[in-house]
């Protein structure tokens, strides 16, 4: 009698990380995502605007790229260590308490779904102190709000600065609400997340001054 084979759930990942980006999102993220280490430890989560009828291609583009896994967001999906989900075009996309996806058609946010606030926002409820929000260029002020739950759940907030942004207005609409960020260029951006590796998982490195343009 053959023995039934089980799946196993991964374990959740220590820690994650949620980047939003809009107008020139695609340019910033080519950037950072494919200079990330193999063993780089955190789950990363990321809201793109793209429109609701656009060609799902962001896993494929960015897969021939990353050392890490790549894979667009689908509900119920596990978050798992070292790999890259992308939100899918027309749908806001969750974190879940257990460590997995939650998909949704609710109605959009600052003209967006996915929004990268809804995103944020339940990363800062699900994971607290072990999140780490990354807002890039865009040209509205969606993540403002949702990096500010983060902060307030006691996770980490990191900013494009505004003057190496495609648009600066999604990044100067965080820094407007006076949440506390660190504001930084895209190279320092992946020197730090870089850093992030299986050796030191839980490792947030920030600035003493809050800011490191370079």
């Amino acid at each position: 009698m053959t023995t039934p084979t089980r799946s196993v759930t991964p374990a959740p990942p220590d820690t994650l990380v949620v980047m939003g980006a809009s107008s020139g999102g695609v340019q910033a993220l080519l950037s950072l995502l494919p200079s990330l280490p193999a063993d780089f430890a955190p789950a990363i989560v990321v809201v793109l605007h793209i429109p609701a009828d656009a060609p799902a291609r962001l896993a494929e583009l960015f897969g021939s790229r990353c050392r890490l896994p790549v894979a667009q967001a689908e509900d119920k999906m596990p978050l798992a260590p070292g790999t890259i989900l992308f939100a899918p075009p027309g749908y806001h996309t969750q974190i879940e308490a257990d460590g997995s996806i939650a998909l949704s058609v609710d109605p959009p946010e600052h003209f967006s779904r996915p929004s990268i606030d809804v995103l944020f926002e339940s990363a800062a409820w699900a994971w607290r102190e072990r999140c780490l929000g990354v807002l890039l260029t865009g040209a509205n002020a969606d993540g403002a709000a949702g990096l500010a739950a983060i902060h307030d759940a006691g996770g980490r907030t990191w900013v494009q600065d505004p003057i190496s942004a495609q648009a600066q207005e999604m990044p100067r609409s965080a820094l407007a609400l006076g949440t506390p960020a660190d504001v930084l260029s895209l190279r320092a951006i992946a020197e730090r997340l870089g850093r992030m590796t299986r050796e030191h998982p839980t490792d947030f490195p920030s600035s003493p001054s809050g800011h490191s343009p370079t």
